[in-house]
């Protein structure tokens, strides 16, 4: 690469260059023809990545970014024909093959990736609500969140909410998710989705709702019941069934601008009544969360209930449930407020998804780096302002 061609390094620094987003984005195919290149698609791809780092939305504001910046960005990248249009960055992204462009966003975030025992993986979808032509349905891009290294690990788009279920198989496949707890809400309570996370050397926790009305049923009467009989009042001397019995429970407080929540964690791994228990692979555990808010005197009650191949231990259990909410906040506020996803209008080709796995990049970089005490936006306020912060950002 032009920056490292031009700027001897140690074996140290090469060690850093090689972790850094720059360095993979040189494996990532072009798919223009030779002799139509005007401009290097590492150029274009680091013009594109600083743009969005900085605050930028559209492929109009990564141009205007660019020629703002000509000079500094000629420091380090070749830009033989300057700074490309914005329709060059729109061809570009639109032809992009975006399993490639995923391929590099998986070899850079495992080069960063820590070991953590039991680290918890959230997946989730999000919509991409502009991103279609009249007439077309919405298209969803489901994101897996590793919440301990604070990452965006891959991401895959679906044409619809429905298709989440085959595109949850595929992004676990391309994951390394050995000794992890995967966590994914309803729509990926599925027999094979369960199997592959254990295949994968991982544990799950996955939300029950209506799409599996009758197993829902079967582990919502079970733990109603049994969490009734704990409750009630017993003769002196009455001893407790083995099922509440040996249900374990955590409770939490949280209270903020005048409301109040409490949340109990009920965790069981009797499961001899679940008629479907040889068909969920590895499953070991059902578990409930009963959530009461109290906000402006008015108390409302809600209980969710799940499935885990979990061992009984509702600590775990909680922590899997808790980390699996924050993903909204990590990660699709964040898509929506600082880089404003869903107002993009981009959606020729591949772009639309192209975008927005350079949205979830960009958040990871700005995400781990911790010399500055801000927020997202803060960060990309004072990567505009500063080059030497940006090129850190970038790990140049």
């Amino acid at each position: 690469m032009e920056w490292m061609q031009t700027h001897p390094i140690s074996t140290e620094q090469n060690k850093l260059a090689q972790n850094s987003l720059v360095f993979h984005f040189a494996t990532v195919p072009d798919p223009r023809i030779n002799r139509r290149k005007d401009h290097e698609l590492v150029d274009i791809l680091v013009i594109a990545l600083s743009a969005l780092l900085c605050g930028a939305e559209s492929f109009n504001d990564m141009q205007d970014f660019g020629e703002a910046k000509h000079d500094w960005f000629k420091t380090f990248l070749k830009l033989p024909n300057g700074i490309p249009s914005h329709d060059t960055f729109n061809r570009v992204f639109a032809a992009l093959d975006p399993k490639g462009f995923l391929d590099c966003f998986l070899r850079w975030t495992q080069s960063l990736r820590q070991v953590v025992s039991q680290e918890i993986v959230a997946l989730d979808g999000k919509a991409l609500r502009r991103a279609l032509n009249k007439g077309q349905d919405l298209k969803y891009v489901v994101s897996a969140w590793a919440v301990d290294n604070g990452l965006v690990l891959g991401q895959l788009k679906v044409a619809d909410k429905s298709n989440e279920i085959t595109a949850v198989p595929e992004l676990l496949r391309v994951l390394e998710l050995s000794g992890c707890i995967v966590t994914i809400d309803a729509m990926g309570c599925q027999k094979k989705i369960a199997k592959e996370i254990i295949e994968s050397d991982a544990d799950y926790v996955l939300a029950l709702k209506g799409n599996q009305e009758t197993v829902h049923e079967e582990v919502k009467s079970f733990l109603d019941a049994t969490l009734a009989e704990q409750q009630a009042q017993r003769p002196v001397g009455a001893k407790l069934s083995k099922e509440a019995a040996s249900m374990t429970s955590l409770e939490t407080v949280e209270k903020d601008h005048g409301r109040l929540e409490i949340r109990r964690y009920y965790h069981s791994a009797e499961l001899h009544w679940f008629a479907d228990l040889a068909k969920w692979e590895g499953l070991k555990s059902v578990g409930m969360v009963e959530s009461v808010r109290e906000v402006e005197g008015k108390t409302t009650m809600e209980r969710r209930y799940y499935l885990s191949s979990l061992p009984l231990g509702v600590g775990t259990f909680a922590r899997a449930v808790r980390s699996h909410w924050g993903v909204e906040n990590n990660v699709h506020w964040v898509m929506d407020v600082c880089f404003r996803e869903d107002q993009s209008r981009a959606r020729s080709g591949y772009a639309a998804e192209n975008l927005a796995t350079l949205r979830r990049l960009a958040l990871n970089l700005l995400k781990r780096e911790k010399t500055k005490k801000r927020g997202i936006r803060g960060k990309q306020l004072n990567a505009g302002w500063d080059h030497a912060y940006l090129l850190r950002l970038l790990g140049i």
